[in-house]
């Protein structure tokens, strides 16, 4: 498959902002720096966008056997995801100094950001962030689960909910823009649920329902990008937007507006070069090659290095403001790097390897 240099650039950048997002209300910043800095959401409803696209180039390549799929994406996602589930898990019952952080207050974006506390139902948690499924469970049932141990790895849940599913439906190789509308579809239904049921039984963002449009958009991109149409996809990108509206919030239209300009950088460069240049630039690829161990490993690590700064600090905003800064960004970064040469990389090319043999050519361990 041809490698989308504009795309790997935008994964690298949605990344860094959302670390970004994550870093700014603790520090002791003017709201006119941080403002900006506060839709790290919309940046993980464009990696879902992304992921529409990747997933269903992935499919094809692998003509929607189930056994390469789940292999590669196993190794893709997980070894780094249990190392920094492990790290989450650690650094839980921390607590959190904000008597020490007098600057952030009452109805800071901090206060959101990192969970503490031991959960009651710690077990369940676990099992179900081991099994991707934390996203499942309604608001009434286990409320707090989709954001407990590991906040960013809700949308790990979302993302396998998504693979399970389009690979189920692909197999009937209903192409691109059946395939979009489906999952249109799913997003209807999800926003009809969610205007109509008790509180109790609604589900968090983590839901795939919620999410739908935007993996629909990404399908259906499929189209545009292979230059087979572009009606398909600009007849997604309006109900996308029309549903976006209908959730009440017009942030949610965002990622799809920004995701059309980048795609559209992509597939004309010469044309939009303000956009597809940055995105092609050798620093923002590699930050693209190391995206998904900073967007796990941002948040925890950044827990760790802010409770420790804020008792050093003394509530000092000055001290604290000036140690965080280049801490809270260089060391996940740092830590991303390793993962992604000790780690992910050599996951990858293990399950690549597994993938690629029939089952009945694997030698059983021991033999």
């Amino acid at each position: 498959m041809k490698r989308l240099e504009c795309l790997d650039g935008l994964r690298g950048v949605l990344a860094v902002y959302v670390m970004l997002g994550h870093m700014a209300p603790f520090a002791a910043l003017p709201a006119w720096l941080t403002g900006p800095l506060s839709h790290g959401g919309a940046a993980v409803d464009v990696f879902f966008i992304l992921s529409g696209l990747v997933i269903l180039r992935s499919l094809e390549s692998c003509q929607f056997s189930a056994r390469p799929f789940l292999i590669s994406r196993v190794a893709r996602i997980f070894p780094v995801y249990l190392v920094m589930l492990a790290m989450g898990i650690a650094v839980q019952p921390l607590p959190i100094p904000f008597d020490e952080m007098p600057w952030i207050g009452p109805s800071s974006l901090a206060r959101d950001i990192w969970s503490q506390g031991w959960p009651v139902d710690w077990a369940i948690g676990i099992s179900a962030h081991l099994t991707m499924t934390h996203g499942l469970f309604p608001n009434g049932v286990l409320p707090d689960i989709w954001v407990s141990f590991l906040g960013s790895a809700w949308s790990l849940s979302t993302e396998w909910q998504f693979y399970v599913l389009a690979l189920v439906l692909g197999r009937s190789r209903m192409g691109a823009s059946r395939l979009a509308m489906l999952f249109l579809m799913l997003a209807v239904v999800g926003l009809a649920w969610d205007s109509a049921a008790p509180e109790a039984w609604r589900f968090s963002r983590a839901f795939l329902p919620n999410k739908a449009q935007y993996f629909a958009l990404g399908i259906a991109s499929a189209d545009w990008v292979d230059r087979r149409s572009v009606r398909s996809f600009a007849l997604v990108l309006g109900t996308t937007l029309i549903l976006c509206a209908g959730h009440g919030n017009a942030e949610r239209m965002l990622p799809a507006l920004l995701w059309t300009l980048c795609l559209a950088a992509q597939i004309h460069p010469a044309r939009m070069t303000m956009i597809a240049s940055p995105l092609r630039w050798p620093v923002t690829r590699w930050l693209g090659a190391i995206s998904y161990p900073i967007y796990l490993a941002n948040e925890p690590i950044q827990k760790a290095l802010g409770v420790g700064l804020a008792w050093f600090a003394a509530g000092d905003p000055l001290m604290f403001t000036a140690l965080w800064l280049p801490a809270s960004l260089l060391i996940p970064m740092g830590a991303a790097a390793l993962l992604h040469r000790y780690v992910e990389t050599p996951a990858q090319r293990w399950g690549n390897a597994l993938a690629r043999h029939p089952a009945h050519d694997v030698v059983p361990v021991g033999t």
